[in-house]
């Protein structure tokens, strides 16, 4: 089954093929995935080990290349970019959320918000404006300099994501965003998301709760590399 593109696409996979040689065997990622993400849609990513939704959050991210298809980001067919040209697509389009946090320990919130704007040569000035901002817009304005190991986890996600929206970008991709967390901090989380997804922002996110899912007006379910179904939710 396929999920073919929509008008207004930020993201068409046409025909995504990934296969990994190991020896003399392959393993069949992902086997003809057409599908289209829509501007400021909320699509959750389901199926089990094994059934390509990480290496497909992988091609998303830029993060990997497809063995053979398409994948145009808001309409620039990234497949065949060079690794410099990939790199500047990552940090202009894409924002990242990681079920680890992946924060540097050493750093304060705000040194940890201000990374994705270091890379971008941003003056130091301004990108401590724009982290003090997004700070306060994930109800961290107080904790500015205090460290991740001050926080709890709920609120060190809330610092990932702030970091994930340091350079505005087009695409938030979220890989077990709530994986380590509880379920009220999860449902805090999920409730930032959805309110960022509101104000605009495209969102793929793979979870593999069903409850999780049920925040996106999308799941799309993977088995075998291949789109098994596709579900819509109305809003």
């Amino acid at each position: 089954m396929s999920g073919a593109a929509p008008d207004g696409s930020v993201i068409s996979l046409e025909d995504v093929h990934k296969v990994y040689r190991m020896g003399s065997s392959e393993v069949r990622a992902l086997d003809g995935v057409t599908l289209g993400f829509g501007r400021g849609s909320f699509t959750a990513i389901m199926g089990k080990s094994g059934s390509g939704k990480s290496t497909m959050l992988n091609l998303l991210g830029c993060l990997d290349r497809p063995t053979s298809g398409r994948y145009l980001l808001d309409g620039i067919d990234v497949s065949d970019l060079d690794d410099d040209r990939l790199s500047a697509v990552r940090l202009g389009k894409l924002g990242f959320v990681f079920q680890s946090f992946n924060l540097i320990a050493q750093l304060t919130v705000r040194e940890n918000i201000e990374l994705p704007l270091f890379y971008r040569g941003t003056p130091p000035g301004e990108s401590a404006e724009i982290a003090a901002e997004l700070a306060s817009r994930v109800d961290l304005g107080e904790r500015l300099d205090h460290r991740p190991t001050e926080l709890s986890g709920g609120q060190q996600q809330r610092v990932a994501i702030a970091r994930s929206l340091a350079n505005d970008p087009e695409v938030l991709l979220a890989d077990e965003p709530t994986g380590n967390l509880d379920s009220a901090t999860s449902d805090q989380i999920m409730t930032l998301l959805r309110s960022l997804n509101e104000q605009g922002k495209t969102i793929v996110m793979v979870t593999h709760e069903p409850d999780i899912a049920a925040w996106a007006d999308r799941s799309v379910h993977m088995r075998d590399g291949r789109v098994e179904k596709v579900e819509e939710r109305r809003r």
